[in-house]
């Protein structure tokens, strides 16, 4: 539960602080909990960290900030609505 909670903690101060030409909320939470679950497997591997609960926060943040300018790779779904075409007027 600690580790949703400071996924969406980061996730808001990135959002907030790091200027992207193109910015959604979507790309940057994925893009950090892509991070934090790296480093989730850095903890995994057994490597060094800093630990705040369960969560490995350090790497975690690490990975989450170095994902931040991948997020506007992560495909969205068009908001525009798909409406039929005109009919022909050939008849």
């Amino acid at each position: 539960m600690k580790l949703i909670l400071l996924i969406l903690i980061v996730s808001q101060l990135c959002y907030a602080f790091l200027r992207y030409r193109r910015r959604a909320y979507v790309p940057i939470l994925v893009a950090t909990a892509i991070g934090f679950a790296l480093g989730q497997a850095w903890d995994f591997l057994g490597l060094p960290s800093a630990r705040l609960g369960q969560a490995n926060v350090l790497p975690a943040l690490v990975f989450a900030l170095l994902l931040q300018p991948l997020a506007r790779f992560v495909p969205r779904p068009n908001r525009d609505p798909n409406e039929p075409k005109e009919p022909n007027p050939s008849r």
